[in-house]
């Protein structure tokens, strides 16, 4: 078994889905209550907007809007509810678009299948963080075939000869097998799947690998938001993050309506040299309208074996639109970029930091040892909008600007998950520093903000960041070829304060306007004056260096 201990915040919004008022409530839970209270009505005003997204089939955006509301509603158990109904229709779409999970659905046997689901529950009782219901995860693995069963991309692949009337009765008795079964331990869970499995083989015709998988991936889904299943290509994408390579056209996307807005493009790969800048949009992949496609499937189109060429649709800025012929190619992601001075009086240097992984100790000493050279007097680190990543690198950076004490400390219900990260390099870089964070600064970013802020060494400008203030490893199963995304730790900063739901407050507080500027497809930088939250922090470095030099 390999593991790596991560750190990452996912924030993407994305869109998709299938009728909320429809969706099953997980066996055990309570249905949507009115709530009546000046602050209830508010969070009954969220709710209705979140149904209304989710009555549009949009289980994305419904995701995001979900988490949203929890941020300021913290606890509000209709809101979660919501929540996990959305994740879990939005997950089955998923897997049931990705090629690689279906190959393992039809390669896969059913008693590898429970062998695979027994694996995982090994790990959830090893290594999870908190204390496990047996009873809670198998309800959470019937609801989540529940809602596979009303999703059309399962049953086109899995059921395509089954009457909608007997999915649907069958549907609506799933949890009856289930509620009544006694669960004390995991290998009751793997006999419960196997009896499920059974009958739906009988009634439906449903292979029995399919249902065993919904109740495994249904397991995760009820340990908390950041735990979850990887499917084969999902687990390569993954390590291929943390490495800093993937095979593929070298852009970084967003979702934005019915197509792919291209955010930036890495110089020199395989979408700069087709002529791709930032603000094209792609509206079609390989053939396949991204109106038509959840984002994430689409995106997913656009990878495929290294040498390959893609057909994409492009628009441009000004409207006009053209076809476009890419080869995918390795490409390596910096996750350093906009390395430069800023303020050329004050020497203060500015490093834009895009997420913490493998290379990124390398790429940050790199960075810094070039602001020196060009006469860094002070330095801006900017982690705006950046979800995490490794835990190593997270720390490796701190330490590169704290001379003692600690960093970060992380505890879980397995002792072997409780550390104790300090500073101990020497030499580190005693210029003045501003780490800029936002609400879209998670995980890694809030290690590396909750250190420079509790030790004094900096100050933090911004808004508050995402407050993910979990540990998650990364589990490759040997039963099958997938992965686990489990958390197994929650972090504190130096101070002892708790990371999840609170966030990193910042020092000096400015509403987030601007989006970090990027290198262009040349590798080009440009500062933009309209970024009040970078100018702020200039101010600051400038107004606290006055303030040394004045005579005591």
């Amino acid at each position: 078994m390999l593991r790596l201990l991560c750190v990452t915040g996912g924030i993407l919004l994305i869109a998709g889905g299938i009728s909320a008022h429809n969706a099953p409530i997980a066996s055990g839970e309570q249905p949507l209550v009115q709530l009546k209270t000046s602050s209830e009505n508010d969070s009954q005003s969220l709710i209705e907007v979140g149904l209304s997204l989710e009555e549009s089939k949009h289980w994305g955006d419904a995701i995001h809007h979900y988490e949203s509301g929890l941020r300021k509603h913290v606890g509000n158990a209709t809101m979660k509810q919501r929540l996990l109904i959305c994740r879990l229709h939005y997950d089955v779409m998923r897997r049931y678009q990705d090629p690689s999970f279906l190959q393992s659905i039809q390669e896969t046997p059913t008693h590898q299948s429970l062998d695979l689901y027994a694996e995982m529950l090994s790990n959830i009782e090893t290594h999870y963080v908190d204390g496990i219901d047996w009873t809670k995860i198998v309800r959470h693995g019937s609801a989540s075939l529940e809602v596979a069963l009303t999703e059309p991309a399962f049953i086109k692949h899995l059921l395509p000869n089954a009457s909608p009337e007997a999915i649907e009765s069958f549907r609506q008795n799933v949890h009856t097998h289930v509620i009544h079964r006694v669960v004390k331990s995991r290998h009751d869970l793997r006999a419960t799947a196997a009896v499920v499995a059974g009958l739906a083989k009988d009634e439906l015709g449903l292979v029995g690998t399919a249902t065993v998988m919904e109740f495994a991936c249904g397991a995760l889904s009820a340990l908390d938001t950041y735990s979850r299943f990887l499917t084969p290509g999902q687990l390569d994408e993954t390590f291929s993050s943390i490495e800093g390579n993937f095979v593929g056209l070298g852009v970084e996307l967003k979702a934005a309506g019915d197509r792919l807005m291209i955010l930036s493009v890495i110089a020199n790969g395989p979408a700069a040299q087709a002529g791709l800048v930032a603000g094209d949009a792609i509206t079609r992949v390989a053939g396949t309208s991204t109106s038509e496609v959840n984002p994430d499937f689409a995106a997913d189109l656009l990878r495929g074996p290294e040498g390959s060429m893609v057909e994409v649709a492009v628009v441009k800025a000004d409207g006009t639109q053209r076809m476009v012929q890419v080869q995918r190619r390795r490409v390596d992601v910096p996750c350093v970029e906009n390395v430069h001075i800023v303020d050329t009086d004050a020497g203060i240097g500015y490093l834009r930091l895009t997420n913490f992984q493998k290379t990124t100790t390398r790429e940050i000493e790199k960075a810094l040892w070039d602001l020196h050279r060009m006469g860094m007097k002070s330095l801006v680190i900017d982690v705006r909008g950046n979800p995490g990543g490794l835990l190593s690198a997270a720390v490796e950076v701190a330490d590169r600007f704290l001379p003692s004490g600690r960093i970060v400390t992380t505890r879980g219900r397995n002792v072997r998950e409780n550390f104790d990260y300090s500073a101990h390099r020497p030499n580190t870089w005693n210029v003045p520093l501003a780490v800029l964070i936002d609400s879209d600064s998670a995980s890694a970013s809030e290690i590396f903000a909750g250190a420079i802020h509790d030790h004094g060494r900096g100050r933090l400008v911004g808004e508050k960041s995402y407050g993910k203030g979990s540990v998650q490893g990364i589990f490759r199963m040997q039963t099958v070829k997938c992965g686990l995304c489990l958390t197994t730790a929650k972090f504190y900063s130096p101070s002892g304060l708790g990371i999840s739901d609170r966030g990193v407050q910042p020092d000096v507080a400015v509403e987030s306007t601007y989006i970090a500027a990027r290198p262009n497809s040349k590798g080009e930088i440009t500062l933009d004056r309209d970024d009040q939250v970078l100018q702020r922090a200039v101010q600051t470095i400038r107004s606290e260096a006055r303030l040394s030099s004045l005579p005591r």
